[in-house]
């Protein structure tokens, strides 16, 4: 680990109160905070206390004066055929005219708004208009099933809920307003009032008299509207967003004001190196964390342009993305692993046709990033891709590359080290006592979580508590649920989650480990292992697998010696323990559509189990396959 990086981290551990002090003057605050940090009830923690600011303001209205006519938003749609720009100072009109727009329809200060928008400048609008206001957004993934809105519905209450007629998907139509009208009769506690921006898709629409209320004919009456900025005490409340995948009742992701704001300054200074004037292209939807952080909040309150991009990385051409790396000169450039391992089954040479000369650093967040993806896409842009590890629950990244602080060498399927502001500790699960180098332990944080990580469950203090400071019984820490480990120069690696582990006759494996196995072989683009009941054993490994060359298995007997291939290929990388029962080939596997494996839906149905709610399911038909395999068709 280098000199640089390690002082500037070590300070932000040991000198919390003069390393975080510096830091909140990258943004503005209306009245100064009083303290830094105040930990007097572990593990909660507030930050800045006493301080007043405002998110809106810090992510436009501040910017005016230097560059009101600089582009802050730009909207491509490969789904719509369509682009947009808005200056910061055409912003702020916009996000003014829609905060009057929701005052209308009786939205305070602390009010709770439902955002369920594609991606799309309108709900950019209504989060920024929320902040502005003082009101607290929940964005909630477009598409998402009635009964999963409506849980979020019940849990937040909403005063409004904001929606389109529709999405679009690889040029596929997704109806909203039935999925909202469903939700809201489920609900409990339904919104008095509906929001709808037609998008002009040709969808029939039932409206609800006094509840639904039409966007264009209300913003006609709010043109010029100017509504000044709520001012917050910086613990205040600024979003709730749920956490993908919970069952039972929804877990609301609590983040706070300044300590957000502060957070965000500092990513795109220490993390992204992304400076006002420069422009940011995040690939991430506005429902998930990745968006709201890195479309919406950090750029425009460093001053970035962020490009809002609805869309999927190969529509119309597994190009389209560096295209607009080209043609917008964008400098910092944020995806997911699942998009790469998408792009790596096409043909590489999309990543040579356009001029990335702008490119600084790609960063890829939101799984593990297994080895010859990081070298592949690497490699084929010739520029730094920068893995990193964090969560929905922590806002920003928990183990990164600090380029901005020190250019430290990038190991492959390594995202580096802990950044500053995280107490990074690798316990053992026995008795959580701190484990050597190369020793696979639990990743957690020493608290107090640094500003920016949520501050509590919404509604639900003790289920805080309950759920990540539970884990062990001898310190109070916060767990990631993550394996890792941490090689003797002190990077960090990623194994998978604690309850994804496979037992094999008393052997604990994470499934990370098996599925970076099989990705050695070269012909494997993409994989997912789960483990299997096995009446000998405990548990087996199963491995589903999409092939780069499907020539390869064109037979029976293809398939047969391929398999046997990629068996070999694990053997080797970690012995006989870790080879999957079988290895199953199929062209795609079933993800939601935030690119999410739906490991539990395969583990079920390889156990002859109902495979549970799929209401996120990307494409059905990978879970046929997945059901052709197992019945060896």
């Amino acid at each position: 680990m280098t000199q640089r990086y390690a002082e500037f981290h070590r300070r932000s551990i040991e000198d919390r109160d003069g390393f975080w002090r510096e830091q909140a003057m990258l943004i503005d605050w209306e009245k100064p905070f009083d303290r830094v940090l105040d930990y007097s009830r572990p593990p909660f923690a507030r930050w800045f206390v006493g301080g007043l600011t405002n998110l809106c303001h810090n992510a436009v209205d501040r910017h005016l004066a230097l560059r009101g006519d600089q582009k802050a938003l730009i909207w491509i749609s490969t789904e719509v055929d369509k682009t947009e720009s808005f200056t910061y100072r055409q912003l702020h009109e916009q996000v003014n005219r829609v905060a009057a727009m929701m005052l209308s329809l009786g939205v305070k200060r602390g009010d709770r708004v439902i955002i369920y928008m594609p991606n799309m400048p309108e709900a950019v609008f209504a989060i920024l208009a929320c902040a502005r206001l003082g009101a607290i957004h929940s964005v909630v993934f477009g598409g998402f099933a009635a009964a999963s809105l409506a849980a979020r519905i019940d849990d937040a209450r909403p005063t409004l809920l904001v929606t389109a007629d529709g999405g679009s998907r690889m040029g596929k139509v997704i109806a909203y307003k039935p999925l909202v009208d469903e939700a809201i009769r489920l609900s409990k506690y339904p919104p008095a009032k509906v929001l709808i921006f037609r998008r002009g898709f040709d969808l029939q629409m039932a409206n609800v008299a006094q509840r639904d209320v039409d966007w264009a004919d209300l913003a006609r009456q709010y043109e010029r509207a100017e509504v000044p900025c709520a001012w917050l005490e910086s613990s205040e409340p600024s979003y709730i967003l749920y956490t993908s995948g919970t069952t039972g009742k929804p877990k609301g992701v609590q983040r706070d004001t300044g300590g957000h704001a502060v957070a965000m300054a500092a990513s795109m200074k220490y993390i992204y190196c992304g400076a006002a004037g420069e422009t940011i292209f995040t690939t991430s939807d506005i429902g998930w964390a990745v968006g709201h952080s890195y479309i919406i909040y950090a750029p425009l309150i460093a001053g970035l342009t962020s490009i809002l991009y609805e869309g999927v990385p190969i529509r119309p051409d597994a190009g389209v993305w560096w295209k607009i790396v080209q043609e917008y000169k964008v400098n910092v450039m944020f995806s997911a692993p699942t998009a790469i391992r998408v792009l790596k089954k096409h043909d590489p040479a999309f990543l040579q046709k356009y001029d990335l000369s702008s490119l600084r650093h790609l960063f890829l967040a939101g799984e593990p990033l297994d080895e010859s993806t990081h070298a592949w896409i690497s490699e084929g842009l010739g520029k730094p891709v920068i893995d990193h590890y964090w969560q929905t629950e922590t806002g920003w990244p928990v183990l990164t590359a600090l380029p901005g602080v020190e250019k430290t060498p990038i190991k492959y399927g390594s995202p580096s080290f802990p950044a500053y502001g995280y107490d990074l500790k690798l316990l053992r699960e026995a008795d959580a006592s701190e484990a050597d180098a190369d020793e696979k332990a639990v990743v957690v944080i020493e608290p107090p979580l640094p500003p920016g990580c949520m501050t509590t469950i919404w509604g639900d203090d003790e289920r805080f508590v309950k759920t990540y400071f539970s884990t062990f019984t001898k310190k109070l820490v916060y767990s990631t649920f993550d394996w890792g480990i941490r090689d003797r120069e002190g990077y960090y690696f990623i194994l998978g989650r604690t309850d994804d582990v496979i037992n094999v006759a008393g052997h604990r494996l994470g499934t990370r480990e098996i599925e970076e196995a099989v990705q050695s072989h070269a012909n494997i683009a993409e994989v997912a292992v789960v483990g299997v009941a096995d009446a000998l054993k405990g548990q087996i490994p199963v491995a589903f697998a999409v092939v780069k060359d499907n020539a390869k298995i064109a037979t029976a007997a293809q398939k047969s010696a391929h398999e046997k291939e990629v068996m070999a290929a694990v053997d080797a990388q970690l012995g006989a323990i870790g080879r999957p029962a079988r290895v199953h080939f199929v062209s795609l596997l079933p993800k939601t559509r935030s690119g999410k494996l739906l490991r539990r839906s395969i583990q079920a149905l390889a156990e002859g189990r109902d495979p549970g709610d799929l209401t996120t399911l990307e494409d059905p038909g990978a879970l046929e396959q997945i059901r052709a395999a197992l019945k060896g068709r």
